[in-house]
């Protein structure tokens, strides 16, 4: 019995030692499972919220430099309503990032997506030109009708925001105009074609073109962001992976660095 015992000792102690082994090379730098760079391989498609731009740029060229074998196309940027339609009629992509949970149910609800998660939060503040030339000081001050103010439309995620905390202040406010995405009121404000608008605290950071401040009551009004891979993703595993990456350690802190707040 001795001779038969010790050998099956052996090999149960070396697939413990294996199993342990592959388990290590399988997680990264957090502890949790992740694909070497050479398991995938093919093109990556997202569509993601204007809001996401910086971030999601520098976290794409992340993960193609760990995954050399993947190759993530320009990512389609623009507001989570025009991007939830794009992709209902028929827009093909691998990851939809949105800037509200709303918009992402309308790609949930026609059967496109399952599961989201969410990553990432965002409040608004006033923007307005470098030295605010309107004198723009308050929420208050963007009902004054001899000032330009520009506001996101109200179907897009910052222009839902953006009438919720108009409505809870009692401020009414005639805007010049109503933009699809974050990023139009912000260029219109940058260019002094307007002397305010309504945009989130991330858009503002790098801008040497704007000035900003927190409104009252913009901490009541959170914007949170959900991701998800597409079921039809071209390469779910790639779909998937990147969606791990950006809820992982390395991914949050990135978020964390340009102004985002947590989930």
């Amino acid at each position: 019995m001795r001779r038969i015992l010790v050998p099956i000792a052996l090999i149960a102690t070396a697939l413990v030692l294996a199993g342990c082994s592959s388990a290590d090379s399988g997680a990264g730098a957090s502890g949790s499972p992740t694909a070497s760079g050479a398991d995938l391989s093919g093109d990556l498609t997202i569509y993601a919220a204007a809001s996401l731009g910086t971030a999601f740029d520098e976290l794409a060229t992340t993960f193609e430099q760990q995954h050399p074998g993947v190759d993530v196309k320009p990512i389609v940027y623009d507001g989570s309503s025009t991007l939830a339609t794009q992709l209902i009629e028929g827009a093909p992509a691998d990851v939809f990032a949105s800037a509200d949970e709303k918009n992402m149910q309308k790609v949930v609800d026609a059967g496109l997506a399952d599961g989201p998660r969410l990553f990432a939060s965002n409040t608004l503040v006033i923007a307005v030109p470098k030295g605010d030339p309107g004198g723009v000081q308050s929420l208050e001050d963007l009902a004054d009708p001899d000032l330009t103010v520009v506001l996101c439309a109200p179907e897009v995620p910052c222009g839902a925001a953006s009438q919720t905390l108009l409505a809870n202040q009692g401020v009414a406010v005639t805007p010049a105009s109503l933009e699809q995405n974050v990023t139009a009121v912000l260029t219109k404000v940058a260019s002094g074609d307007a002397d305010a608008g309504l945009v989130y605290a991330t858009d503002v950071r790098e801008n040497a073109d704007v000035e900003s401040f927190v409104p009252a009551g913009a901490s009541d009004v959170v914007n949170h962001y959900p991701i998800v891979s597409l079921t039809d993703a071209a390469g779910p595993a790639i779909a998937a992976a990147f969606v791990d990456f950006v809820l992982s350690s390395e991914g949050q802190e990135v978020l964390a660095r340009l102004g985002f707040g947590g989930p």
